[in-house]
């Protein structure tokens, strides 16, 4: 039995993300997220975020024990970007793309 949690519109960039994605990929829930709890990355606190939420979501099933749960699948896709515009000398503008993420995350138990 699986468990899932979709968290959108996060504000980093996908490629940051998924850095942070790989270190838990296929690990036990608890492992996970003592690793993610000594990452010093932005991506750590979300996806320790909604790996929490999913196993929240697991504990709404009776039928499912938490302490043998791992990580199954965890994607990050690109969400949609953010255009902002910077002023620069001499009356110009650049134009500033701000990405955003989806992150998926699946448990099941072992």
């Amino acid at each position: 039995m699986e468990a899932c949690a979709k968290t959108r519109y996060l504000q980093i960039s996908p490629r940051r993300m998924r850095l942070v994605a790989d270190l838990v990929r296929g690990k036990m829930v608890n492992n996970a997220i003592e690793i993610l709890r000594f990452t010093n990355k932005k991506g750590a606190r979300l996806i320790s975020k909604s790996i929490k939420s999913a196993v929240a979501n697991a504990e709404q099933t009776k039928q499912i024990d938490i302490d043998t749960l791992y990580i199954k699948r965890i994607m990050v896709d690109g969400g949609p970007l953010i255009k902002r515009w910077l002023p620069r000398a001499m009356g110009r503008a650049n134009r500033v793309l701000k990405h955003t993420s989806h992150l998926t995350v699946v448990l099941e138990e072992k």
